[in-house]
């Protein structure tokens, strides 16, 4: 559902933290807050929320602001339900329950003399924002009280009643067209409003099309009534019809919340159209409903037992005490009576039908307080704390399992002829009692351990693997030993070829695209990451010397090295037996992890349809993708959403495309969220577009 921060804010004026802030805080307290949408300047934000069948008392802005009013321990400002003075009336209107076990209340107010329009003010405002379509102000008064305290009413053209009000039971076969305009045909279960000849409406699911407010309505009835959960379940499912008055009836609506609801409606309507109220509130209450609902036993709370089961709160955090706990039921609408210091009855509220037990009201106190607010405790006295990087690593692995490799661990040891190789700067570190020859050294890279697994698997007729490794490496020396986190992936088959690069290279970019792909999920800009200079050569010459040479780059961040990739040098591969080339990379954690990882974004999705423009060009080969979607995204097309290629493709003949040139498909998507775009915003960015890859050395083809 959703909910407007401007009308929580009517409601509890007080309230001083950021709507963003209001939305984590409810969430904390069980009252989901999934989206937060921007209005506008001085309109607040929308709140698209998820409430829980048990909490239908928050399916709705009043019940919602009771929890912030809580939370803050601020004052919950009373709905207003002060009506002019009723026109005395002989005739009272006849209210008959003839379902007592199925309508436990039914009020009824009767107006004179109003004017159906549409709605204004607050009701047409808030309508606006919530994106719900305006009816008229008699209906909408009924909607609007629905979205506001979350009771549901209905408005009936008064002229059209025959006679009362009596709720029963439908007769088996009889018929009703409803507000959608369909005519069902009802069973002996379905419980009906109806005047003394014909049902007007489906209790607690929808009114009658007979009755319905029109432009020429003049005297309306206001209904506010509590049905029986089930009963409104059952002909809601066997209908086939789900309302927003049958979501919450079938969840236990309010009780009490009839003759208040009923009022709203009655003022409203008022306020928009004027007229008279005639004659008094009708309030039909069946007493042993009451007694269930609205008049339940009262509630022994033990504030020991509270202390008990919630435990002690986080160092610097107010404690549990009597007077909290007291406050903040009272916050939810518990009335309160001490019986001593330490214990006292709790009388329930009459919307919080989900609240049985004491257990119950000590959950809602340690809800509202803050679960986070709590001390972190364990049975034993060894505290439980994520590990700094757990994160991190969760989320490379993640990537390289969903990009098709498997994880593996090798031996931490290698030998004194692998040292030699891999060190590099790092340092030999050898054991002062070796397990063996081969196992003399700390090991300074995974290297050695992931082409051990590789031939592993070549050797046994595995010709294809992906593998990867993260580990700690050990450099320094004997007297100081440093350990730190890298990365290790490792790639050998036949790999096909593709339209940039042939089955030879296939490998080589393939790791490329992996070490790019790992390096986005961290908070680096492409200004601090370089696989190369812009105008060189992909490869670099300084690559390790495991690396074939010609055949490998290194990445750099922010001019230090953090990775490198490429295929593993001939000699390497013949002293480890492999048959087949291999391709490795290997990438430094540690540097890597002191990034923070990037935050995960969504945006609402537009409404308004998306517009794809396809551009056709022929560029050199030495020509970069990235160079490409740099100069596009450089142009500052505010409504452009995607940019990709969708083919790209070389002439061995070079008869469409010359020789040393590739063709390029390039795809646009367009899309606003504020309107549809016209043609001649499209074409004249189009036209940028096609002046940008021009001077960047394309040729458009025809």
């Amino acid at each position: 559902m959703n909910i407007l921060t401007q009308w929580l804010r009517h409601y509890v004026p007080a309230l001083a933290v950021s709507d963003r802030q209001l939305a984590d805080d409810l969430t904390l307290r069980g009252i989901a807050v999934e989206g937060v949408h921007p209005l506008g300047e001085g309109k607040g934000h929308l709140f698209e929320m998820d409430i829980t069948t048990n909490r239908v008392d928050a399916m709705n802005h009043y019940g919602i602001a009771r929890e912030a009013a809580a939370i803050y321990g601020l004052e919950l400002k009373p709905l207003d339900i002060a009506l002019p003075m009723a026109a005395a009336t002989t005739r009272p209107f006849s209210v008959e329950i003839a379902a007592p076990d199925l309508c436990g209340r039914f009020t009824a107010r009767v107006l004179r003399g109003a004017m159906i329009a549409p709605s204004t003010g607050l009701v047409a405002e808030y309508f606006s924002l919530l994106g719900s379509k305006p009816i008229s102000n008699a209906v909408d008064a009924s909607n609007f009280v629905l979205q506001g305290m979350g009771h549901p009413t209905h408005a009936f053209d008064l002229d059209k009643i025959e006679g009362g009000i009596v709720v029963r039971l439908a007769h088996k076969g009889e018929k009703l067209k409803l507000l959608d305009g369909t005519e069902r045909t009802l069973e002996a279960d379905d419980l009906v409003v109806a005047d003394h000849a014909k049902a007007l409406g489906l209790a607690g699911v929808m009114g009658g099309w007979d009755t319905m407010i029109t432009p020429q309505t003049k005297n309306i009835l206001i209904e506010s009534a509590w049905f029986d959960p089930a009963s409104v379940r059952r002909s809601s499912r066997r209908h086939g019809l789900h309302t927003d008055a049958s979501h919450r009836f079938e969840r236990g609506a309010d009780f009490n919340a009839c003759p208040v609801a009923n009022a709203l409606v009655a003022k409203l309507i008022l306020e928009s159209g004027g007229g008279s109220i005639e004659g008094e509130l009708i309030d039909v209450v069946v007493p042993e409903i009451a007694a269930k609902t609205a008049g339940r036993a009262a509630i022994s709370v033990s504030v020991p037992e509270v202390k008990r089961i919630l435990g002690t709160t986080a160092q610097g955090e107010e404690e549990i005490t009597s007077s909290l706990v007291k406050r903040t039921l009272t916050a939810l609408g518990c009335e309160l009576r001490d019986s001593s210091a330490e214990q006292f009855e709790a009388k329930l509220p009459s919307w919080r039908l989900d609240l049985e037990r004491e257990i119950d009201l000590i959950e809602e106190v340690a809800r509202v307080y803050g679960y986070n607010r709590f001390a972190n405790t364990l049975p034993t006295p060894m505290p439980v704390t994520a590990h700094p990087r757990a994160a991190k690593e969760a989320a490379v692995r993640a990537r390289l399992l969903a990009l098709g490799y498997s994880e593996a661990i090798s031996s931490s040891f290698a030998s004194e002829a692998e040292g030699a190789i891999f060190a590099g700067v790092r340092g030999q570190i050898a054991l002062e009692n070796p397990l063996s020859e081969e196992a003399r050294l700390l090991r300074p890279s995974l290297v050695p351990g992931m082409l051990t697994m590789l031939a592993h698997n070549l050797n046994r007729d595995v010709r294809e693997a992906r593998l990867f490794e993260q580990g700690a490496v050990f450099g320094g020396s004997q007297e100081q030993v440093f350990e730190t986190e890298s990365l290790a992936i490792g790639l050998t088959g036949e790999l096909a070829a593709t339209p940039l690069h042939g089955a030879n290279d296939a490998g080589i970019y393939e790791l490329k695209g992996l070490v790019e792909s790992l390096l986005s999920l961290f908070a680096a800009s492409a200004d601090q990451l370089s696989v190369c200079a812009a105008e060189k050569a992909m490869f670099a010459a300084d690559a390790p010397q495991w690396i074939e040479p010609g055949r490998g780059a290194t990445v750099t961040l922010e001019g230090n090295a953090v990775a490198c990739f490429g295929e593993l040098a001939a000699s390497e591969r013949e002293a480890h037996k492999l048959r087949q080339p291999v391709y490795l990379a290997e990438i430094d954690l540690e540097t890597l992890y002191a990034l923070p990882l990037k935050r995960a974004t969504a945006r609402e999705l537009s409404r308004y349809q998306a517009v794809e423009r396809d551009y056709s060009f022929t560029f050199p080969d030495a020509m970069q993708w990235g160079r490409i979607a740099r100069t596009i995204e450089a142009l500052a097309i505010s409504d452009l959403v995607r940019l990709a290629p969708v083919e790209v493709f070389r002439d061995a003949k070079a008869a469409t495309v010359p020789k040393g040139h590739h063709a390029l498909l390039l795809r646009c998507v367009f899309q606003s969220h504020e309107r549809t775009l016209r043609e001649e915003e499209l074409a004249a960015w189009s036209a940028k577009i096609v002046e940008a890859l021009t001077a960047l050395g394309g040729a458009m083809r025809a």
